[in-house]
């Protein structure tokens, strides 16, 4: 029996073969289509009239796309979901959607980097204010969100992975009438379900966990029907930020993996930051799992997670040795990648966010992929060596 609450039984639900396909066919068939044809000049008055609800232009409405969004809804506990052609297409339709010139954010530290450029050049434009604060100190979260519009938070946060009491969170916003915003990219559905924590609005660049094969880029945002109606009316068809039918089924296909893929990629990830932490040369392991308990809602971790060398290893040795892992942006993929902040810290992009993350200069952020634990750490373990200065 399968009660709803369980994200692993309810992946049950998306694995299972849909009758409804044509031809009952077990993978949904892509509607490549821009557009979509009426029969009579009333049915089409109708549909123009709101009065029925079917596809026109797939920039609005298109069954392949409408299929992923209903999928990942239910994986949410969503009562909608609307799909985008990229994560920062969710991440700014969906703020601008809720905030007007004068409103302000309440945002926590350590934020995506995109998302606080977003915040430090579009929405700076339009005179909305971002106030950044420490997420795990509940008092100036409530001091901060007096007069605030929007709450937006991460957690576990990009680079430090730091973690929050996520319900606590949403429960302050919605004590001061904001709408809470949270990007669950890292966790995904599998490990943890914001809106039952009481969140309102829960949004995934579905790049990384939800495609999870490093082969599309897309995002999706699901909540309640009335808030995602309101994204859908006010923001999708203007922004444009549309997902394609070839791109949506391509997330079909990772969702029906995405639990198997998750375990994968938290035991081999919590193996090798445990291993990481024991190492001389190491300084600090940013990962949840190695704390002594998750906070409330976090069920589980992924792949992604950062460490800080000490002094004495070449870190662009470290690097140039790796042969599995391979130097590359995103994550979420079958594949291992490393990124070292002191990179990061050197792109020219502005406003330089190297402040609201909290990244130290000696930082390399992993992201642990579907190679095997064992040849992974070989890996590293021979990097590690060869960048050890004398």
């Amino acid at each position: 029996m399968i009660n709803g609450s369980d994200p692993f039984e309810l992946a049950s639900l998306i694995v299972a073969h849909d009758e409804t396909n044509a031809f009952e066919a077990v993978v949904p068939p892509i509607v490549q289509t821009s557009l979509f044809t009426f029969e009579t000049y009333d049915e089409m008055v109708a549909t123009y009239r709101g009065e029925r609800n079917r596809p026109v232009y797939s920039r609005g409405l298109n069954p392949t796309v409408r299929h992923f969004e209903e999928m990942l809804a239910k994986l949410e506990g969503g009562e909608d979901a609307l799909g985008f052609g990229s994560g920062m297409a969710a991440i700014s339709s969906t703020v601008i959607t809720f905030v007007e010139p004068g409103d302000r954010i309440v945002a926590v530290k350590n934020l995506y980097p995109d998302a606080f450029r977003l915040f430090g050049t579009l929405l700076k434009r339009m005179k909305v204010e971002v106030t950044y604060v420490d997420g795990t100190d509940l008092d100036a979260v409530d001091a901060a969100m007096a007069g605030a519009r929007l709450l937006y938070l991460e957690s576990p946060t990009s680079w430090i992975m730091e973690t929050h009491d996520v319900a606590a969170l949403a429960a302050i916003a919605r004590k001061h009438g904001a709408v809470s915003v949270i990007d669950n990219s890292w966790a995904s559905p599998i490990f943890q379900r914001p809106l039952s924590l009481g969140v309102d609005i829960v949004l995934h660049s579905a790049s990384k966990y939800l495609g999870g094969h490093s082969d599309v880029v897309a995002g999706v945002v699901t909540g309640s029907k009335t808030l995602i109606d309101r994204i859908r009316g006010e923001a999708l068809p203007y922004l444009g930020g549309k997902m394609s039918p070839f791109d949506a089924w391509l997330l079909i296909r990772g969702l029906r993996t995405l639990p198997i893929r998750m375990k994968a990629h938290e035991t081999s990830a919590l193996d090798i930051a445990r291993r990481l932490k024991a190492l001389d040369v190491v300084e600090q392991v940013n990962h949840p799992g190695l704390a002594n308990q998750l906070p409330p809602g976090l069920s589980g971790t992924s792949g992604l997670f950062s460490f800080v060398f000490r002094e004495g290893v070449d870190i662009r040795a470290f690097c140039d040795t790796l042969q599995l892992f391979k130097l590359g942006v995103s994550w979420g993929g079958h594949e291992s990648l490393v990124v070292p902040g002191e990179v990061v810290l050197q792109q020219k992009a502005q406003p330089n966010s190297a402040h609201a993350f909290g990244m130290n200069p000696r930082s390399v952020r992993l992201h642990v992929g579907l190679e095997g634990t064992e040849v992974l750490w070989r890996d590293l373990e021979t990097a590690i060596a060869a960048a050890r200065l004398p």
